[in-house]
């Protein structure tokens, strides 16, 4: 059975509209200027000035977004390393098995990942010492290990897409397979790699239960504090907070989508200039 388009186009908008409503309307209630965060009290900008004189909440935004900024990008060079590895190298000894270490943090649970992790850092204490407390050390440790997972997937996806052809004519030309690497591989799966460094990043900036685990006295990251902080109800200034929030990670994006568009054009462009020329 055939559906129209209107029917489509209905479904599609009620999609986006019962995704993005609540973020809107979380948007508006924080210009609130009343106390209660679900009655208007008039338009103010008062809890956004509250949150920039509060010094817990901005140490907490700094460790998050340092916390997310390490441990992307470590997961980024990691996951690039074993995405390349299971893409290009089809057969070697241990395939199945490190195929399987790669992607098990994928479908383990975040409660099971959590302990597990947790466990860890108990027993490496009590071997060798380290750590001595759980705190932005034994967090982006543990964002690496299942935010690279992500990296892994997509940059695998990108890498087996690829024309291997490009990467042969450059052998031939004598290019050596570090310069292939350097000059046609990295180029070729740059919009994956920074697509997964982005993932990577947005997964770390709003972990909750895996960093209740890894986290210590002192070292509340900012998921965290938000979730203290709805456990006594939903204020203004937690609306504000969530806002900011959502403003800089679109704007992180929106630059990002513009950066990997303009490098998927020049790649294009370089492609076809590369045929020409054999031609």
């Amino acid at each position: 059975m055939r559906r129209s388009p209107v029917f489509l186009i209905t479904v599609l908008c009620f999609g986006f509209a019962f995704f993005y409503i609540p973020i809107l309307s979380m948007m508006v209630y924080s210009f609130n200027g009343s106390r209660l965060a679900t009655v208007w009290g008039g338009f103010s900008t008062k809890w956004y000035v509250s949150l920039l004189s509060n010094k817990q909440v901005i140490a907490a935004a700094l460790l998050s977004f340092k916390i997310a900024v390490v441990s992307a990008t470590f997961a980024t060079i990691l996951g690039t390393m074993a995405g390349f590895a299971l893409s290009r190298f089809r057969k070697f000894r241990g395939r199945t098995l490190f195929s399987g270490l790669v992607t098990a943090p994928l479908i383990m649970p975040e409660v099971i990942t959590g302990i597990s992790m947790l466990m860890f850092f108990i027993l490496t204490a009590n071997w060798i010492g380290w750590p001595g407390a759980r705190g932005f050390s034994t967090i982006t440790l543990a964002h690496i290990t299942f935010s690279m997972v992500f990296v892994t997937t997509i940059v695998q996806a990108r890498l087996g897409q690829a024309d291997r052809a490009i990467e042969e004519a450059a052998m031939d030309l004598g290019s050596r397979p570090w310069q292939v690497l350097w000059d046609v591989t990295l180029p070729t799966a740059f919009t994956a790699i920074l697509s997964g460094w982005l993932l990577a990043f947005t997964i770390s900036l709003d972990d909750v239960v895996i960093t209740s685990f890894t986290t210590g006295p002192g070292s509340t990251t900012l998921p965290l504090l938000i979730w203290s902080k709805v456990k006594l109800g939903v204020t203004p200034d937690i609306n504000a907070l969530a806002t900011i929030t959502v403003v800089v990670v679109g704007i992180g994006v929106a630059l990002a989508g513009w950066v990997m568009h303009r490098a998927e054009k020049r790649r294009l462009a370089d492609e076809r200039m590369a045929f020409s020329s054999n031609d």
